[in-house]
């Protein structure tokens, strides 16, 4: 398989030559794993600062809970929580910014603050996400959803789950080339209407979503699939997140998203050096 391209960001460039880590910074009251905790300005922005000394290569703010039964925000709402954020961290940290959120309104107005990439949980199955992408020339993390945050987690059913995800991620992908698109990240989309099982037919085959030729990004990070196997609460999935994340990388994933930088960081030298003999 050809190399993958590096990722034009704006006037950052990311380049596969290590696993990427792309750092959680949940700026709302109600995340899963961190809500409350940086929801204030100086505390986001300390985290953030945190992250990037810690070794995240990217670091992706988000304004909107996704957890499973979570309910949509106003875009005014949004932006009100995320802007402040990305417009003083495009000045003060010396990575990427990815914006959270699959509201073209929100993404467009980040954008234009400085933002330099989009992370859709929606996988860019709006016209007005795709033209917001395309005005703007930034790379997209599509990722795979089944239903919405609200109802995605009852009794979600795939006849074959990796296949349906990689047709949907096809079809996306055509579409998103034809809309001008040409940087495009691929994520399956852990926990996002998936049942245990399907989480973790996902992370054994996360090979057979490289033949789309894309940078793969996967974001296990304390969800609950980890929880269900070990029986631990959220703030305990530390060595969980570390495992799964290691599985990621050896089965394909270029991206991590997670919650625990300076720990991922740590194991995936190791994973990458041994990659890389």
């Amino acid at each position: 398989m050809s190399p993958l391209a590096p990722l034009i960001c704006k006037e950052h460039t990311l380049r596969f030559e290590k696993t990427l880590i792309m750092g959680i910074l949940n700026v709302t009251p109600d995340s899963f794993s961190d809500g409350g905790r940086f929801n204030t300005l100086d505390t986001a922005i300390g985290h953030a600062k945190k992250m990037v000394a810690d070794g995240a290569d990217i670091i992706d703010i988000g304004g909107e809970s996704s957890r499973p039964g979570s309910e949509p925000l106003s875009e005014e709402e949004e932006l009100g929580r995320v802007l402040p954020i990305v417009t003083r961290l495009v000045r003060e940290i010396p990575v990427p910014i990815s914006i959270d959120t699959y509201k073209p309104g929100v993404a467009d107005v980040c954008l234009r603050a400085g933002a330099h990439l989009m992370n859709d949980i929606t996988g860019l199955t709006n016209p007005a996400m795709r033209k917001v992408a395309t005005d703007h020339d930034v790379p997209v993390v599509m990722m795979h959803m089944l239903g919405t945050p609200k109802v995605m987690q009852q009794d979600p059913v795939y006849q074959d789950v990796v296949g349906e995800i990689t047709t949907f991620f096809q079809r996306q992908l055509k579409i998103a080339k034809k809309a001008g698109i040409s940087q495009l990240v691929i994520d399956p989309g852990i926990g996002f209407g998936k049942t245990l099982e399907h989480n973790l037919l996902i992370l054994k085959h996360l090979d057979t979503f490289k033949t789309l030729g894309c940078p793969l990004l996967v974001g296990p990070s304390r969800k609950s699939f980890i929880g269900t196997i070990t029986g631990l609460s959220v703030n305990e999935r530390i060595e969980g997140t570390l495992a799964a994340v290691t599985m990621a990388v050896l089965n394909g994933a270029d991206i991590v998203r997670v919650h625990d930088v300076k720990e991922c960081r740590r194991a995936l030298q190791v994973v990458d050096a041994v990659r890389g003999v």
